[in-house]
């Protein structure tokens, strides 16, 4: 395990190590020559890593647009049973274990790029298709470190005319729509604080936590299917345990970002653009419920504090998450049961806790109630709504889902609703989070400079550890 002391002098502040420089675009024109092409028939030619679980419902829904032509599939572990739908529903696409394969022998035939695998694996797969001249779409949250959030927002900046999506959902639909609405009437205005909260039972978390409170577990047999190295990606290496695997890797510090990175993404996206948050000069962690240094806590309350922006008042951003730690709502809150425009995730639908997971928006003079992904907000308490109703003004709708939104974006008819320029940041929110967690401590962080100022650990961890040998090539496009 590495040490603070070792990391400090082996791998910590190492940014100026890794820059945006190296690679540069080989077909950056690929895409934008396939979005002049004309004609009704018009798809995107759409290669999808990670075609298992959550992968499975991306490509099912990027299908049911009739926008995307699936050009290939990938996946490390092409023989397990939960990637075999995809196979069997597309057979003509083209079948790969390495995504890096994949580009070396069929790049010319694609045009964007779908990531539905674990958070850690998102960064060099974005990296190599943007340089590539490949439009990206990547599950939320978008990266797994402060580090390589700011690498990815770059290099979008850097290949303007590639479309970047996020997978929050909800930025396609009446959420989004109500909040910037509401915002640009001055419905929603001088907001000064605001309650996130993710209660439900930890459905990525299947083992009793007592077993890796002080160790990574034991290695055990690689099931013959999979390439367990290429899983591992750019992370130092893990023997491999199912411990690890479908869905588990959420809650290890070393490859997911728990419950924040997890449900923050659908809970706090509106909030954070429509409010421009931006990056916190605080975060502290209030509680942490069975804190070790392996996987996420039980439970965690943390503090984010944001300064005052233009005309709008700092705002303090309080989350919970944990079946127990259940934040107080206020008088007139309403029913709390499961919202039932929550989808179902992963495969199975959310079981009900003692608050739907969600939001409370508090401002000056109005309350919000709010839930997660598309879920509107309401005005609370309902005297209050019936009160201000007349002044609501009229929501637009979507003119498209949020996969259609990428693909359309793709050919150059839309822009994305949660570009890395949009998202980016937020997901930098979630590592700071995460980083408060893991260290159980206050941070404090300089907006101007992206430094944590009080902990010197803490801030060359902002890079987390160097890339496995053989991959530092993605820290580099």
């Amino acid at each position: 395990m590495i040490t603070r002391r070792s990391f400090l002098k082996t791998g910590g502040l190492m940014t100026a190590g890794l820059a945006l420089g190296g690679l540069d675009v080989v077909n950056a024109s690929n895409a934008a020559s396939y979005a002049r092409i004309a004609g009704a028939n018009r798809k995107v030619n759409l290669a999808c890593v990670g075609i298992g679980n959550r992968g499975a419902e991306i490509i099912n829904e990027f299908d049911k647009t009739g926008l995307a032509n699936i050009v290939a599939l990938c996946d490390v572990d092409l023989g397990a049973p939960h990637t075999q739908a995809m196979l069997n529903r597309f057979p003509n696409a083209k079948r790969f274990k390495d995504f890096r394969v994949m580009f070396d022998q069929m790049g010319n035939e694609i045009e964007a790029v779908s990531a539905g695998v674990p958070d850690f694996a998102h960064f060099p797969i974005a990296m190599l298709a943007m340089s590539l001249g490949k439009h990206i779409y990547v599950e939320k949250p978008m990266a797994r470190t402060f580090y390589e959030e700011e690498l990815m927002m770059a290099a979008a900046k850097k290949h303007k005319n590639l479309a970047t999506q996020v997978g929050n959902q909800g930025h396609s639909e009446g959420n989004y729509f109500q909040f910037k609405a509401w915002k640009d009437a001055g419905i929603i205005k001088d907001v000064t604080a605001v309650t996130a909260h993710m209660n439900g039972d930890r459905r990525w978390h299947k083992f009793d936590p007592a077993l890796y409170s002080t160790r990574y577990p034991k290695a055990e047999p690689i099931p013959e299917t999979m390439d367990w190295d290429t899983w591992l990606m750019a992370t130092r290496h893990h023997d491999y345990n199912k411990d690890y695997h479908i869905g588990q890797w959420r809650c290890w510090y070393d490859f997911g970002m728990g419950a924040l990175g997890d449900w923050g993404a659908h809970i706090l996206d509106t909030v954070h653009e429509f409010l421009d948050l931006g990056l916190p000069y605080e975060v502290n962690a209030l509680k942490v419920e069975g804190h070790n240094d392996y996987y996420f806590p039980m439970a965690s309350t943390l503090l984010f504090r944001f300064p005052a922006r233009k005309k709008m008042p700092a705002v303090d951003v309080t989350w919970y998450d944990g079946q127990n730690n259940i934040p107080e709502v206020p008088a007139g809150y309403g029913k709390v049961e499961i919202d039932p425009n929550i989808p179902p995730v992963a495969g199975g639908a959310l079981k009900p806790a003692s608050l739907n997971p969600g939001k409370i928006i508090y401002s000056k003079d109005l309350i919000f109630k709010g839930g997660s992904h598309g879920s509107t907000l309401s005005i609370i308490p309902e005297e209050k709504a019936k009160a201000m109703a007349s002044k609501l003004p009229e929501v637009p709708k979507s003119p498209s889902n949020h996969w259609a939104n990428f693909l359309l974006a793709c050919m150059g008819e839309e822009k994305t609703r949660s570009p890395f320029e949009i998202h980016g940041p937020l997901a930098q929110v979630f590592s700071l989070g995460v980083m408060a967690q893991r260290l159980n401590t206050k941070l404090l962080f300089d907006r101007n400079t992206k430094q944590i100022t009080n902990n010197a650990f803490a801030n060359a961890w902002l890079t987390q550890e160097p890339p496995r040998k053989g991959w530092e090539q993605y820290y580099k496009l």
